[in-house]
């Protein structure tokens, strides 16, 4: 790569970003921002299991997981293909004075070596820190027990392994409007409102669930049909959650935190197309203690929706940066920047009140881009 030729011959610190869900290239870009401001400057490094040009054209540095196999060096002697992608990252990060890994989608397998990466004199931002406190997270039903443990207001929901079980909490619970999701999950994969007679005047018209499918909408028996007859289902059990359908304003809140501490934080919410970004205290005091509870640590992602009642509730963390923390950057706070200047040395660490100074609200539009592959 044009990097290469010019980066390593210097004994630079340097941070590593894994494989991520949909912000890595994003977060990439932003560090090599970053770099361009910082004395000493520090090298960057991506990897991915498969070949995304798209992504690595923002690193100094690119290998491929978890084969071990560097994309610009197939005969580098220290890859060996039956590596865990965690030993392999780790080697070549030594190799490479890396001073921080965020390790994006698989923070699991990475942080049930903490212990080694921390003897490297490495920064490992997993999430959290611990195995059970990031399986906590993923699994939606303990999460909300965790959150009730601590008095963090969350969206209820009951947990369904069975159409029995399924059947036994609809006569129950629905006298209220209701939504179903898989225990664990990404993207709103699986997640469903169920639409009752009970809950309206009028009939409801299937077929325009079927056509207007953004809407995530499913009549209830058709939903309880489809999954007690699902081959799917029948080979490989989905653990569910039904939950009341909460209908007020949904945020989503990128955050930077330290070992339970929030050091920088953005919230917005998304009317139409327009993404609201700012910093709404009244979500804010529900993430703040959340944060605490799971003792989170690196950039992560919290989502939150408020009640009839105007009360916010937590829907769920993930452990990691969520696709649009690029938008974070037009409020004049980019957490990417923020986080990696700190971890890497180059800034004292944040302040929440001196970071909440700095964010001026704005409007974003996404829009799609393409990049020739």
């Amino acid at each position: 790569m044009d990097h290469q030729d010019n980066e390593y011959q210097y004994n630079l610190s340097a941070a590593w970003l894994a494989e991520g869900q949909s912000s890595q290239r994003d977060m990439l870009a932003s560090l090599q921002t970053l770099k361009t401001r910082s004395n000493p400057p520090f090298n960057i490094i991506a990897s991915h299991r498969h070949n995304r040009p798209e992504i690595f054209e923002f690193a100094d540095l690119i290998y491929q997981e978890p084969t071990g196999v560097p994309i610009d060096d197939d005969k580098d002697s220290a890859s060996k293909p039956d590596m865990p992608r965690w030993q392999f990252v780790l080697e070549h990060a030594k190799q490479h004075n890396v001073k921080v890994i965020l390790t994006g989608r698989n923070g699991i397998e990475y942080e049930a070596h903490r212990d080694t990466f921390s003897t490297a004199g490495i920064r490992l931002l997993t999430g959290a820190t611990s195995v059970a406190a990031l399986a906590s997270i993923d699994d939606k039903f303990a999460f909300m027990q965790h959150c009730h443990m601590h008095d963090i207001p969350v969206a209820e929901a009951w947990r369904f392994d069975n159409t029995t079980e399924l059947e036994a909490l609809l006569a129950k619970h629905d006298h209220q409007p209701l939504c179903v999701k898989p225990v664990t999950g990404i993207f709103a994969q699986g997640f469903w409102r169920l639409d009752t007679a009970k809950q309206s005047d009028k009939a409801y018209d299937s077929f325009e669930h079927l056509y207007f499918t953004d809407s995530k909408k499913i009549n209830t028996e058709q939903f309880v049909s489809a999954y007690a007859n699902s081959q799917m289902v029948h080979e490989r059990p989905i653990p569910m959650l039904l939950m009341p359908y909460l209908s007020g304003q949904e945020y989503s809140i990128d955050v930077v935190c330290e070992y339970g501490e929030v050091l920088a934080a953005i919230t917005r919410h998304k009317t139409g197309q327009i993404q609201h970004i700012g910093y709404e205290q009244s979500v804010m005091d529900v993430v703040i203690p959340l944060i605490r509870a799971f003792n989170c640590d690196g950039i992560v992602s919290v989502q939150t929706k408020a009640d009839d009642k105007g009360q916010h509730r937590v829907l769920e963390i993930n452990s990691r940066p969520s696709g649009g923390i690029s938008y974070t950057a037009h409020s004049g706070v980019d957490l990417t920047q923020v986080g990696f200047a700190y971890w890497l040395g180059l800034t004292d660490k944040p302040r929440l009140e001196e970071m909440v100074q700095k964010i001026t609200p704005c409007q974003v539009r996404p829009f799609t881009t393409s990049v020739k592959v």
